[in-house]
């Protein structure tokens, strides 16, 4: 099947057990699948409750280079009201629960990656610390020096855990991500056994979600971030 269509993953056996009764054991996800047989995967962690027409824009371009995306809805557990995303063991679950599902039609681990922006690229780099995928990106990723909560780990304390190759993208001009922390971050991440590659963009234009199509800094990222899945998801 190719297009756009929403779903469900269901939970793993033992992440059901402690699953909340709203949950049903299944994350609603919505796909956006190639043309043709896919090369790989992308989990697409997103903070928003619905998506906007730039997140669905970037979904299709990933799906036009070949990859499958699957955006799993993050607050499916009653959390509606939660300001800071979705983190922990819930985070995981959830994570594995579309990890399943593209094995199951045929994606082979080390070709699905992971992406997030804001705080759920912080949860993309923290799933690249504790799953042995192909690949990650953040985007804004907050909570470098300071966990966002007490299940998310502060980023350069959980960075010589990578398991994956990540590349981070930040703003100058981002005040959750001051540039003296992305340095820190850069210099963290050096120590993990994959690779890893910060990129700091002027002001605010480091954002691969963007409308601003015309933006020259917002088509590098996007380029960036295909050229790492591309890299990396083999």
């Amino acid at each position: 099947m190719s297009g756009t269509y929403d779903d469900t993953a269901p939970l793993r056996a033992s992440d059901q057990e402690d699953e909340r009764p709203t949950s049903g054991g299944q994350v609603p996800i919505t796909v956006v699948e190639p043309e043709g047989n896919a090369r790989g995967g992308i989990v697409l962690l997103h903070e928003s409750r619905e998506f906007t027409g730039a997140l669905r824009d970037l979904m299709n371009a990933l799906a036009g280079e070949g990859w499958t995306v699957v955006a799993p809805k993050l607050f499916h557990r009653a959390a509606e009201d939660s300001g800071v995303g979705v983190f922990g063991d819930e985070l995981f679950a959830d994570f594995d629960a579309c990890f399943d599902w593209l094995t199951r039609r045929g994606v082979f681990p080390d070709t699905i990656g992971v992406l997030g922006f804001d705080s759920a690229g912080t949860a993309a780099f923290l799933v690249a610390t504790n799953r042995p995928i192909g690949a990650a990106v953040s985007v804004a990723a907050h909570g470098i020096t300071e966990p966002l909560t007490a299940q998310a780990d502060a980023l350069v304390r959980a960075a010589p855990n990578l398991q994956a190759p990540w590349l981070g993208l930040f703003g100058v001009d981002d005040p959750a991500t001051p540039p003296a922390q992305v340095d820190e971050l850069r210099d963290a991440t050096a120590r993990a056994a994959v690779a890893s590659l910060v990129v700091t963009y002027p002001g605010l234009h480091h954002r691969a979600d963007s409308s601003e199509a015309d933006d020259g800094d917002a088509v590098d990222s996007q380029t960036r971030i295909f050229d790492w899945f591309d890299s990396n998801l083999r």
